[in-house]
Formats: structure tokens, sequence, C-alpha cells
């Protein structure tokens, strides 16, 4: 039987806008791609490996075919000398890695260096920033590849002030990284943004970070895909895995038209993990909608009066923080938090608070042409910082995600320590991300969206009006 067929990935099912993993069992089937600006533009997707057919063998199995699991499959090959097969439900990298801003920042999770400290004390904290730096290096040497062409605009990130009352927020935490950790931030006022960056009328200062990239999302993916099969590994989408059984040393990982033996698993599924996957994932994320879009080309009056002299990722200082950048032809695109529920994710009033967080930064933009909106789930873990690990030592099982929005460059590093540790070679990985488990709220994960509704409203207010 050949499992070895090279084929583009087609769409067998239309895409489900109202889809929650929360509440779905699996991601589907072959389902289309969210209608992204990224998909829209990448051109054809490079070749996969086609749905499994039948029974076959690996030494590894990965669950999902975002930029974590390609990248695990790109360092377990090139590294480790290890062929792995990739199993995606969709087509390659069809969740948050075709879905996210494309901001490549020098962060993983949701904390701040200063709530490191907090959590970690001073020791800790400096060794994941030195994780943290050497994972953007790894980032930056990924996309030279000759197979990723992800149209970079590098220099940089800006996190904008939004109101007054938050620059001493942003000043305290330019001290602590230039002081503690000696990465060389700085404050920037808004007459500098508004002359050398862009005319954000928001913008009260920033923090600049020398380190952020901005990157076309799925040419990202895609990139990493021809690299992975380059290397050897097997990438098969429209393989949902159904089940997972461990028959003695081997694990039975059942797709709709076949089964994987395999030795070790991994999960990569991100946002997208289903609650059935398995029993070490169930309840692990918070998964939260976010919402973007993207303009029509900007004319050459609407770019005078936006002022944009660059294409490094923003980010504005709100709690349901504005994700923004100029793109490479011209266009505007701004992201944020949507709806609470898979099934709201269609409301239209969504949409309009988006755009209205458009015009406020951008006023010349007003009533503008949106040519592709779209959603997608990101995955926030319980305590807001990612876990690489293998939760349980009884198991050959292991799982690299809970990003929270971070993780375009992390996921890179995320994707090679996975790879040690799955080949045996982890024993340095001592910082809390690589030796404990994503926690959990159990059975009491799904009620958590009441409380969700409760806190959007007293960030909107905190962000706003206090």
């Amino acid at each position: 039987m050949d499992t070895h067929h090279k084929t583009s990935f087609s769409a067998s099912q239309p895409f489900d806008p109202a889809y929650d993993p929360m509440v779905a069992k699996t991601p589907g089937q072959g389902r289309d791609y969210a209608p992204t600006y990224w998909i829209a533009t990448a051109g054809p997707a490079p070749e996969d490996d086609g749905p499994i057919r039948g029974d076959v063998e690996a030494d590894v199995v990965i669950v999902g075919s975002g930029y974590t699991g390609l990248s695990t499959a790109i360092h377990l090959a090139r590294e480790h000398g290890i062929k792995a097969t990739v199993l995606e439900a969709n087509g390659v990298a069809w969740g948050c890695s075709t879905r996210n801003g494309g901001q490549a920042q020098i962060n993983a999770g949701r904390l701040k260096r200063s709530q490191w400290i907090e959590r970690w004390g001073v020791d800790v904290a400096r060794k994941l920033h030195k994780e943290i730096a050497e994972a953007f290096d790894l980032f930056r040497a990924l996309i030279r590849e000759p197979e990723i062409d992800c149209e970079p605009q590098d220099g940089g990130h800006l996190y904008i002030a939004h109101r007054d009352k938050v620059m001493p927020v942003l000043e305290k935490e330019s001290r602590v990284l230039n002081e503690v950790f000696g990465y060389r931030s700085r404050i920037v006022s808004r007459e500098e943004i508004l002359s050398d960056f862009i005319r954000d009328q928001e913008a009260r200062g920033a923090m600049y970070e020398p380190d952020g990239i901005g990157i076309h999302a799925a040419k990202l993916a895609f990139g990493y895909l021809r690299l992975a099969r380059k290397l050897g590994a097997k990438v098969h989408t429209s393989s949902p895995v159904i089940g997972i059984a461990r028959q003695g040393s081997l694990y039975h990982v059942t797709t709709p038209n076949g089964t994987v033996r395999a030795r070790k698993v991994c999960f990569t599924t991100a946002g997208y993990t289903s609650r059935g996957l398995h029993p070490l994932t169930r309840y692990r994320l918070m998964p939260v909608l976010s919402n973007s879009v993207v303009t029509r080309p900007l004319t050459s009056s609407e770019i005078e009066a936006c002022g944009p002299k660059t294409g490094i990722p923003l980010t504005d200082t709100r709690t349901l923080r504005h994700y923004y950048r100029f793109l490479p032809d011209g266009r505007m695109q701004i992201g944020s938090r949507s709806a609470i529920t898979g099934a709201d994710a269609p409301n239209r009033k969504h949409y309009d608070l988006l755009l209205a967080g458009l015009y406020r930064k951008f006023p010349a933009l007003k009533d503008i042409q949106i040519d592709y909106s779209w959603w997608g789930w990101v995955d926030v873990s319980h305590d807001m910082m990612p876990r690489i690990c293998r939760p349980d030592p009884a198991e050959q099982i292991y799982y690299a995600m809970g990003y929270g929005g971070n993780g375009v460059m992390y996921s890179a590093q995320a994707g090679r320590r996975a790879a040690e540790l799955i080949a045996g070679r982890g024993q340095h990985l001592d910082l809390p991300i690589f030796t404990s488990e994503l926690p959990s709220y159990g059975m009491l994960t799904p009620f958590r969206r009441i409380g969700q509704r409760i806190m959007y409203r007293w960030y909107a207010l905190k962000d706003e009006v206090l």
C-alpha cells in the first residue's frame, strides 16, 4: 500500500466559521481554510503526503501541522536523524499558523519580564530570557532558509501606550529589561512614533524592543512544510486523529482511513486541541478567539495620512490588545480579541468593534474597504505561559503549546525543544516551561467562559474609561 504519494491539499468540506474547540470533538476532516489574507496571497500550497491510507509505522507521530509541529519534524530530522510522521486533520497549518497577525516578537506566553521575576525569581527569569533570545536567533536563521520566503519585515517591535496613564508602566518595564536582563529596550515619545514609525493617533508613547519581525503567516508555514519534507518527514493532511490507544510499547494513532503505530506521540495542536484528543491534553488550554482584518491597498493620500515608515509589529497596551502593522503590498492589518464562543464568532458586532479600533488609530481609514476578515482560536494556558514537556513520565507522550498569541516566533524553538525531549536529549531543559505540565481547571474549564464574559467587560472599562 502506497502512503507516500504526493499531493497538494484540496478541501473536501467547507470552512466552518462557528467551529469551537471547547465544543467540537474534532476540528473536522478536509475542511477548507479560513478566508485569511495569508491563504489568499500565499500562492498554491506545497505538496504534502495526502491522507493516511491503511496502517503504517513511524518512530514518532506529531499531531498538528502548524509552526510547532513542522518545526518539531524539522529538528527531529536535522538534529536527531528521526523522520517523523505529521498528522493534520485539514490542510497544513490550518489553525493558528494561518490565522495570526504575522508578528514575531521576543516573547512566549502572556507574561512580561517583571511578572517572570515575581513568579520565579530573578535567576530563573534571566535563564528564561536567554532561552527566548536564543529562540529569536533560531527564528531569524530559519526564515533565511532557501525553502522559506515569508516576506520578513525586520526592525523591532513597538509596544504603544494608548493612554497617558500607561506610560509609567512601560517605563518601569523598560528599566527592568535594561537593568536586569541587559536587553536594550528604550522609551519612545509620541512625537518620535508619529515621525519615525507610524501616525497612530492614539499613541501617547511606546516601548521599543530591537527584536521584532513582521512575516507572511502562510508563506512561513508553507516554507516549514517544504523544509520538513525535504528532510524526510511525512506530512499527511485530511487525517484527523480519532483515537489513541497504547498497546505494549506502541501507540496506535487512529485516523478515519488507517492507523499509525508509533513509539512516541507529540501534540502540537495549540488552540485547535479538541476536547476528546487525549486525557493528557484535555482542559489544559483556554481557547480564546481573535479577530483580524486587512484593508484594500491604501492610496497615496491615505499612506501620507497614516505615515507608515515601517512594517514592524505594533501592539497597544490594552488588556485586550490590538496588534497591527503596515503590510508589504500597502495594506493595513489589525486584529484584537473577539467573541467568547464559536457560535457567536460570526456576529457582526465583533467586526464593528475591531473597525472602530482601526478608525481611532487611523481616522483617514474611516469606512475603508476591508478585503479580508477572519477569526481564529488562540491557545491561552491557564497560567499564561507555554509548556514544552513530557507531562507523564510513564508515557512517551509530549506536547508543545500554550503561547497565548506569542507563538509565531517561539514556536520554532518550541519545536526544537520538543525534538530534544522526544530524542531523549532534553536533560538540560530545566526551566519551568519544560519541567511542568500545563495547569488544568478540569471540568471547570468550559465554565470559565462565564468569568471570561465578566472580565472582558471589566478590561474594556479599565482600558477605555478608568
